[in-house]
């Protein structure tokens, strides 16, 4: 499962969020290596380590030394019983994000149309990118050209094409910023090769420079 992790808005949603990672890989495989969970996790080795400990510490998960210096993981009794209880809790901020997340993607739409702009491209592959293109159906009279990311490897997103820059993407109206893992910084980089009025800000996001 993923439980998406970057688009956690506070710092406490985020640790509760790799928390909940940690308990889920250690109950499907408890042979686990560090290395390998902060890979999966998509995190520093420090700090899938740092998280590990804490986990022990808390009473979530105990340890046992294995042959060839590995250990074994296990969720105890109360790890089994906090696991429950933030999948739980995920799934009720996922649906809480998602309500929000696609009614401020109407809110751009709306200030779209009002613009006469037509021809869009969304900055950042995230969940906020794909709510945003599955509230795109309701505005037909808006194209999504397609998406841009230059941290990627992909070449499609939702059969879409995307592209490492900006400027691959031809001729836009505007850009949705959709980065959901620094879209401050995104931000920056936008406003360095096209005009601020045309940088597109959903309220999700929770920053300042929204001009809707």
């Amino acid at each position: 499962m993923d439980y998406s992790v970057h688009t956690m808005n506070t710092e406490r949603e985020r640790e509760d969020a790799l928390t909940l990672e940690i308990l889920d890989v250690i109950e499907k495989q408890n042979n686990v290596s560090q290395r390998h969970m902060a890979r999966h996790l998509g995190i520093a080795l420090g700090l899938a380590n740092s998280y590990l400990k804490r986990c022990i510490r808390k009473g979530l998960i105990k340890v046992s030394q294995a042959p060839a210096n590995r250990y074994l993981y296990y969720l105890t009794p109360t790890g089994f019983a906090e696991k429950s209880r933030l999948t739980a809790q995920y799934l009720r901020y996922s649906l809480s994000f998602y309500h929000k997340a696609g009614e401020s993607c109407r809110e751009v739409y709306r200030f779209c149309e009002q613009k006469g702009w037509r021809q869009l491209v969304f900055c950042g592959l995230s969940d906020l990118a794909e709510i945003a293109t599955v509230r795109k159906s309701e505005y037909p009279i808006l194209n999504i050209i397609g998406y841009c990311d230059a941290t990627t490897e992909q070449r499609q997103f939702l059969g879409l094409p995307v592209w490492r820059s900006l400027a691959e993407a031809g001729v836009h109206d505007a850009c949705l910023l959709t980065d959901l893992v620094d879209p401050r910084v995104s931000y920056g980089h936008l406003t360095n090769i096209m005009d601020r009025e045309r940088i597109l800000v959903p309220s999700i996001l929770g920053l300042e420079f929204s001009n809707l």
